[in-house]
């Protein structure tokens, strides 16, 4: 209950405290923290099962923000950190690192930056926005971006924020795009063969060669407006990854999936300014990844670490290993466990 407390619910450790002392338990913050040390090690092998499957799938939504992480580190001027995640079809990670480098997301996923190609005829989906990490992604082969429409259109809105006299040229584009939304949400609730899945893929196409045909006679207006020309630069430039998502219409138009996954510890960095020490942010990263990849699978977070948890005692105290970790993970779990995880966890009647 303490991890789901601090790093699902997002309360402080000296909220926690104060609530356990209203209920009669009066517990030193130092202890709560010397407990949330040990339990980093019994979490640590259900982690890394879910990261590996992670840096294996074949589409993932990736972004970051920044943290802070309160502990000295050589090499480094400041407590400036960076939260990053990975979801996938049935895993979520999260991972911190002191940079925002290439190499944060090329060491998760076993990507040689140096090579021109992924090993193995791998071949990779990124679904992200447009900074340059994921740019010098896109450029090893076998590697495709699928860029974000909602960022993108972010570009026209601000646009006309900044620039009142193009508001109308805004509103015309987001229409174009919604267009694009509206028969992609039609893709994925048609069943395939259809005559609605066969209007859909043509509006779709229809509404990109809108989009493409619009950028291209804006483009070449010599009097267009510099703030305008500058966002369909940038369409100009991004517009290979954000055509591709035709060829994958099972796939999210936008990255908001990673956004969304960023939203509890957003929360938790509002209410607790950051991590003390660089072993309480990989505490996190590990709890937010475990937790998110179990509420992926639709179960409840506190059930789930209370029955690994209470396995791990009966283990001697030590972390699970092998075949033991199976249960817990839900691409291998038994019904059983799918729908004991699925429950509340069980308590005293009332």
């Amino acid at each position: 209950r303490l991890l789901v407390e601090k790093y699902v619910l997002g309360r402080p450790l000296e909220r926690i405290v104060t609530a356990l002392g209203a209920d009669g338990l009066d517990v030193a913050k130092g202890t709560l923290v010397g407990t949330l040390k040990a339990l980093s090690g019994l979490l640590a092998p259900l982690d890394q099962a879910i990261r590996a499957r992670n840096a294996s799938a074949g589409h993932l939504h990736v972004d970051e923000t920044s943290w802070r992480v309160f502990e000295a580190v050589a090499g480094k001027a400041n407590n400036r950190w960076w939260l990053w995640t990975f979801v996938g079809l049935d895993t979520v990670v999260f991972l911190f690192d002191p940079t925002r480098s290439t190499k944060v997301v090329a060491d998760h996923l076993g990507i040689d930056v140096e090579a021109s190609s992924l090993a193995e005829e791998r071949h990779l989906l990124i679904s992200s926005d447009f900074y340059t990490v994921y740019q010098s992604l896109a450029g090893i082969d076998g590697v495709d971006p699928l860029w974000c429409w909602a960022h993108i259109r972010r570009y026209f809105i601000r646009a006309s924020d900044a620039h009142k006299d193009l508001k109308a040229w805004t509103n015309a584009w987001l229409e174009r795009i919604s267009a694009l939304y509206v028969a992609h949400r039609a893709l994925r609730v048609s069943e395939a063969g259809s005559a609605e899945h066969v209007q859909a893929e043509d509006d779709f196409a229809a509404a990109l060669v809108t989009i493409d045909t619009a950028r291209h006679v804006e483009m070449a207006d010599a009097g267009l407006h510099p703030a305008a020309n500058k966002v369909l630069a940038t369409l100009d430039h991004e517009w290979e990854g954000l055509a591709r998502h035709e060829s994958f219409p099972e796939l999210d138009l936008d990255n908001n999936a990673a956004e969304r996954a960023l939203r509890n510890p957003v929360v938790v960095r509002k209410n607790c300014y950051g991590s003390g020490s660089a072993w309480a942010a990989t505490l996190a990263a590990r709890v937010w990844t475990i937790t998110a990849t179990a509420e992926r699978a639709g179960w409840k977070p506190l059930t789930y670490l209370c029955a690994y948890l209470e396995t791990c005692a009966g283990n001697g105290g030590r972390p699970l290993a092998a075949k033991a970790l199976d249960r817990f993970l839900p691409w291998t779990a038994k019904g059983a466990d799918h729908e004991r995880f699925k429950a509340p966890p069980a308590g005293p009647a009332p």
